[in-house]
């Protein structure tokens, strides 16, 4: 079975030297960033493309006419989450454009691998009909694993069997 899009295989040092770089990233952000809940995620206002050209505007008119802000609004903090909402939006963009081309390429190597190993399996399940040595034992491992198939009687027992 000949791979027709992910030939490649990714060397191990390169991912060890990219999932470093992401911790580096993430220490390098941890004192600024923050976690939020669900529910704090669901009450705060959003900021997306359109919104972010409106804050930016807004941004731009409260420094040309002070007049016009309100006393209570302290600019300084304006501009702090201003630039620092539009900073993350940038790294946002970055970070969703690698995590696209991951996923991609996570999606293409996972099917590819898929068949492969549909293509084991049933090599493995005509050689148990046919009695070659050690085949069965492989195949009643790989059994409950294929899709379709039966699950481990741990699982069974929790009433989750599928067919």
């Amino acid at each position: 079975m000949k791979n027709d899009r992910h030939k490649d295989a990714i060397p191990e040092a390169v991912l060890t030297q990219v999932y470093g770089q992401i911790e580096a990233v993430k220490t390098a952000l941890k004192p600024y960033t923050l976690a939020l809940t669900p529910q704090e995620r669901r009450s705060l206002l959003k900021m997306g493309d359109r919104s972010l050209a409106f804050v930016e505007k807004a941004h731009d008119y409260a420094h040309d006419n002070p007049d016009l802000v309100p006393s209570y609004l302290d600019i300084d903090d304006f501009d702090k989450d201003f630039s620092d909402a539009h900073g993350l939006w940038r790294l946002h963009t970055e970070i969703h454009q690698l995590d696209e081309i991951v996923e991609d390429t996570i999606m293409v190597a996972g099917s590819e691998a898929y068949h492969e190993a549909i293509a084991v399996y049933h090599n493995v399940q005509a050689a148990a009909k046919q009695d070659i040595p050690g085949a069965k034992a492989v195949y009643e491992e790989l059994k409950p694993h294929f899709p379709g198939g039966r699950k481990r009687s741990s699982d069974t027992d929790a009433g989750t069997e599928t067919d």
